[in-house]
């Protein structure tokens, strides 16, 4: 293929393949009766790395100097890459939860460093932070400010079951009566014990419930497939309260 060619197959620039053949990134094996580079299947398996490791933001120094090391691993490259994608994977999916857990009480500020470590704990304390004085956040703290250390386990436990319970109907249909009890049972202890779950806000939390990396590893943990479940039930429920 000429470099024209690999550019469109690639969507990479002309000027860009260049500068990788300039550098030694990316030299073509062979050239044409006209002195045109020409990339084979080989040159394309390389590119085909090199922008792997482009996504995850490795320096082409770098890249050049993995590609080229007398003990390269071409399989155990790709399930480093792999990985290192399904990492960068959860922390997105961390940040559209974060993201979409504060938009719905309002947030001005946003700052999304406690997803460092991907865990939920982290996650509750940066959504406090970010929820600052909003009716919602006072709400909470209000209900929050007598509660001993036995009343904040017994909140745990009982969330706990309330989605171990979303785990036992999980093989019923989402619009079923008993997973729509459930999701009543839920958007209950959230307004007794949290602020107002408004359908508004309900919704927003199936999603978020749903979406991936911490907040359904938490919730699968009491059954596969129970955070999508519930969420797909809390959709169901907020329909119906709108028709």
């Amino acid at each position: 293929m000429t470099v024209q060619e690999v550019s469109r197959l690639a969507g990479v620039s002309v000027r860009t393949l260049h500068y990788y053949d300039e550098t030694g990134l990316l030299s073509p094996r062979r050239s044409d009766a006209s002195g045109y580079r020409i990339y084979e299947k080989q040159d394309l398996e390389r590119l085909q790395l090199i922008l792997l490791y482009r996504t995850l933001e490795f320096p082409l120094k770098e890249i050049k100097r993995i590609l080229d090391s007398p003990d390269f691993d071409r399989n155990k490259a790709l399930e480093q890459q792999v990985r290192l994608l399904e990492l960068r994977r959860e922390h997105l999916h961390n940040l559209i939860a974060f993201a979409r857990g504060i938009s719905l009480i309002g947030v001005n500020n946003m700052d999304f460093s406690a997803f460092d470590t991907r865990k939920i704990d982290d996650y509750a304390a940066q959504a406090k932070a970010a929820w600052g004085k909003t009716d919602a956040w006072k709400e909470f703290e209000e209900k929050q400010k007598n509660r001993t250390e036995q009343d904040e386990k017994n909140m745990e436990q009982e969330i706990s079951r309330i989605f171990q319970g979303f785990a036992a109907l999980r093989t019923l249909p989402p619009e079923s009566g008993e997973a729509q009890e459930q999701v009543r049972v839920l958007q209950q202890f959230i307004t007794d014990n949290c602020y107002n779950c408004t359908p508004k806000i309900l919704r927003g939390l199936g999603k978020m419930y749903a979406a991936g990396g911490s907040f359904t590893e938490n919730i699968d943990a009491a059954g596969p497939g129970t955070a999508a479940f519930a969420g797909k039930a809390i959709e169901v429920y907020c329909d119906r309260l709108e028709t």
